[in-house]
């Protein structure tokens, strides 16, 4: 479930960057976000998978 929440912000982080809206600090939060699901995944043990 964190795994696929991750994947969905990084995508659209990456959305963000392409098409650069005016909400870039919104966007680059939502990859802070995804960034740290991952590593608790991580830290975890757990496989990403």
């Amino acid at each position: 479930m964190l795994g696929t929440i991750a994947i969905i912000l990084i995508i659209l982080w990456l959305l963000g960057v392409v098409s650069a809206t005016t909400m870039g600090g919104f966007i680059h939060v939502l990859l802070v976000i995804a960034v740290v699901l991952i590593l608790l995944r991580l830290i975890g043990g757990r496989r990403i998978v």
